[in-house]
């Protein structure tokens, strides 16, 4: 607990056996509960979950039969999840579990209601030329959308405040903009912090055109 709020994190985890160890040795001791969900991976991704699970009981771990994406396992993460504040971190290291801390003490202190982590320009930097350009457009179309500025609106290092984490819908990446513009809809107090990225190449081919399209469908459709 922080201050007598809850804290849970969700980790959503697709094929990271190697670097989710790492991500779950690194979680504060203020935080309540971990929520590990295997989106259906091929290799060791739950078995590492689960093996943390019996050591340390704040870790829950779950596993989903079928890839089914990354909106669908933040949702079921969410169905078993406890907190006052609920955090969103990816399981393949490129968030710094010591950085929770400040996404959640703005909420706790009754600041934000809606706290991301945003990425420093030169970290963010070094991915190459098209997905930096894809996250301009995006960002900016989702400004519009919003009509106010946030730096950000990709990050899915974040945390929600309970009454203002929203149904989710989305099965995959776009489930960050969805989420986004449900909480700005309904009034949350938006706040951004500084936080670092540890860049990772290989991850390059998870997100593809498709993950486009279904960002500019979440975008008229939230």
């Amino acid at each position: 607990m922080l201050k007598g709020r809850r804290i849970t994190v969700i980790i959503p985890a697709y094929n990271e056996e190697t670097r989710l160890p790492k991500v779950l040795e690194g979680i504060p001791d203020f935080v309540d509960e971990v929520i590990v969900v295997d989106d259906g991976s091929s290799d060791g991704t739950y078995e590492v979950a689960k093996a943390f699970s019996e050591k340390d009981g704040r870790i829950n771990a779950i596993r989903l039969e079928k890839n089914c994406g990354k909106g669908c396992a933040m949702r079921e993460g969410i169905k078993h999840s406890s907190g006052d504040v609920v955090v969103f971190m990816d399981a393949d290291g490129q968030h710094r579990a010591e950085e929770i801390r400040n996404l959640v003490e703005p909420i706790v202190a009754g600041e934000a209601d809606l706290v991301i982590g945003a990425r420093k320009v030169e970290e963010a930097g070094k991915r190459p030329l098209h997905r930096r350009l894809s996250n301009i457009i995006t960002t900016r179309l989702i400004r519009l959308k919003l009509r106010q500025y946030v730096y950000d609106t990709q990050s899915g290092f974040r945390a929600f405040s309970r009454e203002f984490l929203p149904e989710i819908e989305s099965d995959r990446y776009e489930v960050e903009t969805e989420m986004l513009i449900k909480a700005a809809k309904r009034g949350a107090r938006i706040k951004e912090v500084p936080v670092s990225m540890i860049y990772d190449p290989s991850r390059e081919g998870r997100f593809g055109p498709r993950d486009v399209f279904r960002f500019v469908r979440a975008l008229f459709r939230f």
